[in-house]
């Protein structure tokens, strides 16, 4: 039994680590040299100034639909589940605050990033893997172009730039949508609402929330351009590729939030 079970293990290759863990520390180490590459290649020039601009516009006019329709649900709905409870502890008067503080703080970036996870990171995926598939970045490199440069970079760059800006519109929209949801029961001027929305959100709940978002668009990019530009085994892959990135993306997104939650109760 223990010949059987080398002689398998010394056929994959896996040694003494099971296949599925083996493949999962493969794949980090590959995303890891991935990584170096952006930025070995990020700083050096020619810069792509046209394509990442037209990347921009990709990641954030196209997504800001969603995002705007998603924002305002969450802000109304959010308002209008809360307020129940606020009334029944004598506190309705901190709903306002409570909801722009929740979606500035945390639910806006997580909900934005996980749409864009959705949205943009399976793009990239299925675009790149499609490139690779039919051949395009081989032709490119024949002739001479850097298609990582050219490809991966200003893609990773737009998400990184462009999702923090998704974020602020999405917190905007969110606390408008409280506003609507505070009035479908009661009624409140939309000029004292905002006075105290600004009132209670400070400087100190935006920037970290802001902050790690650039965090998200970097990860939702990287893994995108990663899984898109390694695709394999034909068209087959490109789907694989679609699917993995949205997975990836959407799960190291909540494994930054949550290091981010970490680390700001550290400061504060």
């Amino acid at each position: 039994m223990s010949v059987v079970a080398t002689a398998s293990k010394t056929k994959t290759g896996t040694g003494y680590l099971p296949s599925g863990m083996s493949s999962f520390f493969n794949e980090v180490g590959e995303m890891t040299i991935f990584t170096g590459k952006f930025f070995a290649q990020v700083f050096i020039p020619p810069y792509n100034f046209k394509e990442t601009l037209r990347q921009c516009y990709a990641a954030g006019n196209k997504s800001f639909g969603l995002v705007a329709i998603t924002a305002f649900i969450m802000g109304v709905v959010l308002t209008i589940q809360s307020r129940p409870t606020l009334i029944e502890f004598g506190a309705e008067s901190w709903l306002p605050k409570m909801v722009s503080v929740s979606l500035v703080r945390e639910i806006a970036p997580i909900i934005t990033a996980l749409i864009c996870a959705g949205k943009i990171g399976s793009g990239i995926g299925a675009e790149l893997g499609s490139m690779r598939v039919t051949e395009q970045i081989d032709a490119m490199e024949v002739s001479a172009t850097n298609p990582f440069k050219y490809l991966v970079v200003t893609r990773i760059i737009a998400t990184t730039l462009m999702l923090p800006l998704l974020v602020i519109m999405a917190d905007a929209i969110g606390i408008f949508g409280g506003y609507i949801g505070y009035n479908l029961n009661d009624h409140i001027s939309i000029g004292f609402y905002f006075y105290k929305v600004f009132h209670e959100v400070s400087f100190s709940d935006l920037i970290p929330a802001t902050i790690k978002t650039f965090v998200f668009g970097f990860a939702i990019g990287l893994v995108g351009c990663y899984k898109g530009y390694t695709t394999k085994r034909g068209t087959e892959g490109v789907g694989i590729a679609a699917n993995s990135a949205v997975v990836v993306a959407s799960l190291l997104v909540f494994i930054i939030d949550m290091l981010a939650a970490q680390i700001s109760t550290l400061y504060t």
